[in-house]
C-alpha cells in the first residue's frame, strides 16, 4: 500500500504515543523511584546553574514586571510566570551547565529537559485549580508524568537517528513533552495526537551549533526552547486548532521524506517504563555523557601521572563510534560549550587537576597551555567491541580507556571503565553519590533551614507523592 492509499489514516506513531500519554498506566515500582532520584538530580542542576550569569540572563518574563494570576513558579527565583515562559526557564537552568540524566541510544538526549514543560504546566494547573476551589495536583502526578515523557523521548531515539540527518535530539523533547503535557491539561487522545502532529511539522533545529566551527551556548538553552514550545502547542491545540492526520508519512511533504531520507519513524518497543529504569545519571562529572568513563579513567590515573606530565610522549584514548562522532575534536575550542564536548579537553582536565568541574571549562582554567598541550598529545581510536556494546539493549555500556605513554618507554596501567557511575548497573553505589550532588547543588543557592525542608521531604517517597504540586514549588521560592 503507497503513502497516498493512506493518506486519511492518521500516522501509526501518533496513535500509539497518544493512547501512552492519555491511558499508559505505570506499575512499575523502580520507574516511580528513579523518577524521585531523577527530579531531585534535575532541580539540583537547575540551582547550581542559577549560579552562573550566562544563565540567569535568559530567565524572567519576556516584559520585566509582568504579573500572571495562577503563574508557575521558577524554582530559586522569585518569578511568577505564564506556564510558557516558565517551561523555557526551568527547561534552560536544568540543562545549562549538561550535568541532568541522559539517554544513549541512535539517539542521543537528556529526558529530565521534559520536567522544563511538566513541572511549569503542573504549577499552573495545580494554582488554578485552587483559585476555582478544586483540588491541585500531586507530586505523585508530576513523578507518572517524569516516567511517560522519558519513555516517548528514549523510546524514539532507539532506532530513529536525527544526528546523522544534521537534526538536533531537542525535538524529541519537543514531542515527549507536548504529549505528555497536553494530556495533564486535560487533552484527550485526539487532543494529544493534533499537538504531536504540530511538533513534528514544527521539526528539529540543526545540530550546528553542537558542532566545530559553531558551537554555542545555544545547546545550553535549546532544550528550554522545546519544552516550552511543547506547553504552547498544547495549548493552542486544547483551543481548538486544528492537528494533520499524516504529518510523518506524507509523501514529499512528510517529515520522514523531506528530512529522513524516506525512512519511517518507529518506535522500537511498546512504551512502558524502561527509559527511566535505564537512564544515566550524570553523578561525578558535568560533561557530554560519552567522555563519563575517559573522565573517570583521567582521575584515577591523575596521581600517577601529576608529576610527570612534562615527560609524555603521546596519550591513547580507545573509545566509541558516536564519541568520536560526537566529541573527538581538534584545534580551538572558543567557549565553555565548546570544551564541555570535547573529549580530549575532558581527559586533559582529569589528569592535570584529578577532578572536573562546570568551572573547569572558564578562561581562567581553559588558558592553561598545559591542557592543549595534551589535547595534541592525544590519539584517539575506536575500538569495535565498545560500539557494539554501545549500541547492545542489553549492556548500553558507555566504554572509554586512557593510558599515557612516557618518552622513557614506560607506561601507565591501561585504565579500561565500561559502564560510568550514573549507569543502570553502578545504581547501588551511585546513589548515595547522586544525594550528596543533589545536597551540594541547592546549598548553592539556598540557607541552610530551606535545604533541610526540601531534603526532608525529598527523601520520604511517600510524603513526596501526597505533596500538592504548589506547596512543593514553594519550597524553592527565593
Amino acid at each position: 500500500m503507497n503513502k497516498t492509499a493512506v493518506a486519511n489514516q492518521t500516522d501509526q506513531l501518533l496513535e500509539d504515543i497518544a493512547a501512552y500519554a492519555v491511558d499508559g498506566e505505570i506499575t512499575s515500582k523502580e520507574a516511580i523511584e528513579t523518577a524521585r532520584y531523577v527530579l531531585m538530580d534535575t532541580l539540583g542542576c537547575g540551582m547550581l546553574a542559577l549560579n552562573f550569569p550566562e544563565c540567569t540572563k535568559h530567565l524572567g518574563p519576556i516584559v520585566p514586571g509582568t504579573v500572571v494570576p495562577n503563574g508557575a513558579r521558577v524554582p530559586g527565583t522569585s518569578f511568577v510566570l505564564d506556564p510558557v515562559q516558565a517551561a523555557f526557564d526551568i527547561g534552560c537552568m536544568i540543562r545549562w551547565l549538561d550535568y541532568n540524566d541522559t539517554w544513549l541510544a541512535q539517539e542521543w538526549g537528556h529526558p529530565s529537559d521534559n520536567l522544563g514543560g511538566i513541572l511549569a504546566v503542573s504549577d499552573y494547573i495545580s494554582r488554578t485549580r485552587l483559585a476555582n476551589g478544586e483540588e491541585p495536583l500531586t507530586m505523585n502526578d508530576v513523578l507518572h508524568a517524569i516516567v511517560k515523557a522519558h519513555e516517548i523521548q528514549g523510546v524514539l531515539a532507539l532506532e530513529n537517528c536525527l544526528n546523522r540527518n544534521g537534526l538536533d535530539h531537542v525535538l524529541f523533547v519537543k514531542v515527549a513533552s507536548s504529549a505528555v503535557v497536553c494530556a495533564m491539561l486535560g487533552g484527550m487522545k485526539e487532543d494529544v495526537q493534533h499537538v504531536l502532529s504540530q511538533a513534528f511539522v514544527d521539526n528539529s533545529p540543526l545540530r550546528t551549533y553542537r558542532h566545530a566551527p559553531n558551537t554555542g551556548s545555544r545547546k545550553s538553552w535549546a532544550a528550554g526552547d522545546a519544552t516550552s514550545r511543547a506547553v504552547r502547542l498544547a495549548m493552542m491545540t486544547l483551543k481548538g486548532e486544528m492537528g494533520y492526520q499524516t504529518p510523518l508519512s506524507a509523501e514529499k511533504w512528510g517529515f520522514e521524506d523531506v528530512l529522513m531520507k524516506g525512512k519511517p519513524l518507529t518506535l522500537a518497543q511498546p512504551l512502558g517504563s524502561y527509559v527511566i529504569e535505564n537512564v544515566l545519571f550524570k553523578i561525578a562529572y558535568p560533561a557530554e555523557f560519552h567522555a563519563q568513563t575517559a573522565a573517570e579513567a583521567a582521575v584515577i590515573l591523575h596521581d600517577a601521572v601529576k608529576d610527570r606530565l612534562d615527560e609524555i610522549d603521546r596519550i591513547e584514548i580507545t573509545t566509541h563510534e558516536s564519541a568520536i562522532r560526537i566529541i573527538d575534536k581538534k584545534g580551538p575550542l572558543y567557549n565553555p560549550a565548546d570544551r564541555d564536548h570535547c573529549l580530549q579537553y575532558i581527559t586533559a582536565i582529569g589528569l592535570i587537576y584529578g577532578e572536573l568541574t562546570a568551572d573547569h571549562y572558564e578562561e581562567e582554567t581553559a588558558q592553561n597551555p598545559l591542557i592543549d598541550r595534551l589535547r595534541d598529545q592525544m590519539i584517539v581510536k575506536e575500538d569495535k567491541r565498545y560500539t557494539e556494546d554501545y549500541l547492545d539493549p542489553k549492556k548500553r555500556s558507555i566504554a572509554n580507556c586512557v593510558q599515557i605513554f612516557f618518552k622513557d618507554g614506560t607506561m601507565t596501567d591501561r585504565i579500561e571503565i565500561e559502564y560510568p557511575l550514573g549507569h543502570r548497573r553502578r545504581r547501588q553505589e551511585g546513589i548515595p553519590l547522586l544525594e550528596k550532588k543533589w545536597v551540594y547543588h541547592l546549598k548553592t543557592r539556598f540557607p541552610q533551614k530551606q535545604v533541610d525542608q526540601i531534603v526532608s521531604l525529598c527523601q520520604n517517597p511517600n510524603q513526596l507523592k501526597t505533596t500538592t504540586v504548589p506547596a512543593f514549588m514553594d519550597l524553592f521560592i527565593i
